[in-house]
């Protein structure tokens, strides 16, 4: 087997292709042929010694992926030689093959591309358990995304309109806007251009969005707290502009707002029959083509760092996967 090895943790460039010796599943694991593995904001935070998960090193970074059984370890019995599943282990992912806990793994329904797959579980997860769960979402609420263009925030968007919600999209450019609107958004604001809080506030009469998912931080985050509907739910998804925000908890007081933290993977962790029965779920609706991914490219695993500097560059729309 082939992967890329990061052996030090400083950056994308000290990752290196190398070949491996192909292990063979233990207990309660398998051996998966990766066909597709996405890319996603943890994968660049651990590759730089950034992200709260430290693996011991060596490691393959790659932390969703879908692929073909190759084998498996004892104990392991809804799983067999063939199938077709996804994963999402936190590490593994890029390379040809990978050993992988029997109980992270997806059967997938025939007609599940394995690049779909690859692009599934980590934003269409944290993004149900974010709006059903820890929101506790209504048809007819409005739902505010920021950061909508990406992995996270279009799975928030198809969601949130299986829901009955209307859908607020923001994102940084015309482009991207287009885009949420073509996945169902009901408007969309480009806070390049426009002021976020004045922006919201015309699209709601000035109430408010009743929901706030926001896996960006930094600087919107209170321009958009600050325009929060009266007993709104604001959710803290994630950093993705880096900084983490402050926010003034008068604010929560003033607007009787509730501040949510969504943290997926602990919830599947501690939770793990309401997680199972979420992802059967999640996969009925992509069975009935009420969510898809978004996939703004497929490219060959061996240019990962290629893939990196595009993630990097803020120029993803969706989600960028890596094939076999």
């Amino acid at each position: 087997m082939h992967a890329w090895l990061c052996e030090n943790p400083v950056g994308v460039d000290a990752l290196t292709w190398k070949e491996l010796p192909t292990p063979a599943p233990k207990a309660g694991e398998v051996l998966i042929e990766i066909k597709a593995a996405s890319l996603n904001f943890p994968d660049l935070l651990i590759v730089q010694n950034k992200y709260q998960m430290k693996p011991p090193l060596p490691f393959v970074p790659g932390s969703e992926y879908a692929g073909v059984v190759q084998a498996v370890g004892e104990g392991v019995t809804h799983l067999k030689v063939g199938q077709s599943v996804a994963c999402l282990s936190g590490t593994g992912g890029f390379g040809t093959h990978t050993i992988a806990s029997a109980a992270l793994c997806m059967p997938l329904p025939p007609g599940f591309s394995h690049v779909d797959a690859a692009a599934f579980i980590m934003i269409y997860a944290t993004s149900h358990h974010a709006l059903v769960d820890r929101a506790q979402l209504k048809a007819g609420e409005t739902v505010l995304v920021l950061g909508a263009a990406g992995g996270v925030g279009t799975a928030a968007i198809q969601i949130a309109k299986a829901m009955g919600a209307k859908v607020i999209a923001a994102a940084s450019t015309e482009e991207k806007c287009t885009l949420c609107k073509s996945l169902g958004a009901d408007a969309t604001i480009n806070y390049a251009k426009e002021n976020l809080r004045d922006a919201i506030k015309a699209l709601t009469d000035g109430k408010g969005p009743d929901v706030i998912y926001d896996p960006v931080g930094g600087d919107f985050a209170e321009p958009a707290f600050r325009a929060i509907a009266w007993r709104g739910r604001y959710l803290v998804v994630g950093f993705a502009a880096g900084p983490i925000p402050s926010l003034p908890l008068n604010l929560a007081l003033l607007k009787g707002a509730s501040i949510v933290g969504v943290f997926w993977g602990d919830f599947a962790r501690r939770e793990p029959k309401a997680n199972a029965a979420m992802m059967a779920e999640l996969a009925q609706w992509y069975a009935l083509g009420k969510i898809k991914p978004v996939i703004d490219r497929t490219m060959p695993m061996s240019e990962l760092k290629a893939a990196y500097a595009h993630m990097g560059s803020r120029g993803v729309m969706g989600k960028l996967v890596m094939v076999n």
